[in-house]
């Protein structure tokens, strides 16, 4: 039994080492460290502004509440979903910036998360639909040649790294979709989508509180 453990052991570090070196040499590893290098300064400059203008220009808490109060959950939540599955038009930190106003901010905030994540999921079958469609299958293919190069290379990872970073997460499932990439893998991989909405939700909520 002990010498069982000792070779699965051995087996998986093999295999982890395998991937690491994989990785590195296909410029994963870069890959993720220019997103966040891009992602960075922007974020830095988006949280800057909203507190100058917040301070400034216009009490942010008191137009989140007036959303609250003007449209209906539902209406949100629909909003929403349509977003995160048509390549995330609209930043989800707006939206949990306003479940921090509402009476039930947790609750609200675990619903975005799991539309954000059937979103990408639904994302996912939308590309692999689009590629009957000749017409929309030679547009996706030029618009979107990068994102189905990296998806072959790095495959779940990717969809990880969609999910976890400030990344469009439903352009990475579309891909995904579109190569045909095992499903079963987007839907593990994609839970992480959850601990980006629980990180974020903690960071905003002290903002807007």
């Amino acid at each position: 039994m002990e010498k069982k453990k000792k070779i699965r052991k051995k087996r998986t570090a093999f295999i982890g080492k395998r991937l690491h070196n994989y990785y590195g040499r296909t410029g994963f590893y870069l890959f993720v460290w220019e997103s966040l290098k891009k992602a960075f300064l922007p974020i830095v400059l988006a949280i800057i502004g909203v507190f100058l203008f917040n301070k400034y220009v216009y009490n942010i808490n008191e137009g989140l509440e007036t959303i609250t109060e003007t449209f209906s959950r539902i209406g949100i939540l629909t909003t929403f979903f349509v977003s995160e599955t048509l390549l995330g038009l609209v930043p989800p930190e707006i939206f949990i910036a306003w479940s921090g106003k509402t009476e039930s901010p947790i609750l609200n905030i675990s619903l975005l998360a799991t539309l954000s994540y059937l979103g990408g999921l639904l994302s996912y079958f939308i590309g692999k639909t689009a590629l009957k469609i000749k017409a929309v299958k030679e547009y996706l293919e030029v618009k979107m040649a990068e994102n189905l190069k990296n998806t072959k290379k790095w495959g779940g990872f990717l969809i990880l790294v969609g999910a976890l970073l400030p990344l469009p997460f439903s352009i990475a499932c579309l891909a995904a979709g579109m190569i045909k990439y095992s499903f079963r893998n987007v839907v593990l991989f994609g839970l992480f989508r959850f601990a980006r909405f629980a990180t974020y939700a903690w960071a905003i909520f002290q903002v807007v509180d």
